[in-house]
């Protein structure tokens, strides 16, 4: 007897979204991990309508991965030559590292010229062209799609970088490290949807707060750190919310399991709740190996025990 199927059809993203700029731009804001899952990078929301002299980017984002801004460009339709010309403003005006090109259709004129602009411009730089879709499958609630179509050529991009710029043993250690964090992390724990280490001492992910990230690194001293990091751009805000949490430390720590360090940053802007275990880079790879399971058990802790606390806190904030 033949298997029943239902009928996959596309929906009109009006019939979910009536407007691009009020009602779309503000959902993607509060999913914007979502996006970033179908790229493969963390992405924290940073500001709607984003000033760029007379025009406004949609919405500027940051990649915890590296810390660099990126801009994400919304058009319901096909793309078209004035949105393209607003994106290139954009990425000149914050000098960002990323672009992100989002809409229900890309011509192929526009496709040629993101993956002309990936081949041409510099290592650090790159475009991606977004579809996104509604489906629904007979009546069944619909369900939403980010589908990449334009990215950039890692491989080529990586091999240019080598070249004129090769990457010292230290940096090729710490990246090794943290691409197999993450990828354990996403894997295994559906913590993350990263999928790049980069050459740095440190890697953040999301707490599902904005300005409040979630990081494992090599601190000075031969120290590796787990930590909840505050910095939301205002110093008075990042305090009083350390002070908020620590004005429950003890309960926080049973709740964790262990101690916890409590850095309130008074000379920075931000603040830190952490915890340390001696290690260092330069170590076996056997160490190594055990930094890492331990990183790992301490971020699903963290998120644990913070997360479903700052969320409680928000609407007070």
């Amino acid at each position: 007897m033949p298997t029943p199927f239902g009928e996959l059809k596309r929906v009109d993203i009006k019939d979910i979204w009536a407007n691009e700029a009020a009602d779309f731009s503000p959902w993607l804001s509060s999913n914007i991990q979502e996006l970033g899952n179908a790229l493969g990078i963390e992405l924290e929301f940073i500001e709607g309508e984003a000033s760029v002299g007379e025009f406004a980017v949609d919405i500027l984002a940051r990649d915890l991965g590296t810390g660099h801004e990126v801009i994400i460009e919304n058009q319901f339709g096909a793309t078209d030559h004035d949105h393209l010309g607003k994106l290139l403003t954009y990425a000149a005006g914050f000098d960002v590292s990323t672009v992100i090109w989002i809409a229900e259709s890309i011509r192929e004129e526009h496709r040629q010229a993101l993956d002309w602009l990936n081949q041409r411009t510099g290592t650090e730089t790159q475009f991606f062209g977004i579809l996104v879709e509604v489906i629904q499958i007979d009546e069944s609630r619909p369900a939403y799609t980010f589908r990449p179509v334009v990215f950039p050529n890692e491989w080529q991009k990586t091999r240019r970088a080598r070249a004129s710029r090769p990457t010292s043993s230290r940096a090729e250690a710490y990246r090794k490290y943290f691409q197999e964090l993450i990828d354990e992390l996403r894997e295994k724990h559906r913590f993350t949807g990263a999928r790049v280490g980069q050459p740095q001492n440190w890697y953040s992910f999301t707490s599902g707060s904005p300005g409040i990230t979630l990081g494992a690194s090599f601190a000075h001293g031969g120290r590796v750190r787990v930590e909840l990091y505050i910095d939301q751009g205002d110093a008075e805000a990042n305090k009083a919310l350390f002070d908020e949490l620590a004005a429950n430390k003890d309960e926080i720590e049973r709740a964790f399991g262990s101690g916890l360090e409590w850095e309130r940053l008074d000379d920075k802007r931000a603040s830190r709740v952490a915890i340390y275990r001696p290690g260092a880079i330069e170590d076996k790879s056997e160490s190594l190996a055990e930094y890492r399971q331990w990183t790992i058990e301490q971020l699903l802790r963290l998120k644990e025990v913070f997360v479903p606390r700052l969320d409680e806190m928000r609407p007070a904030r």
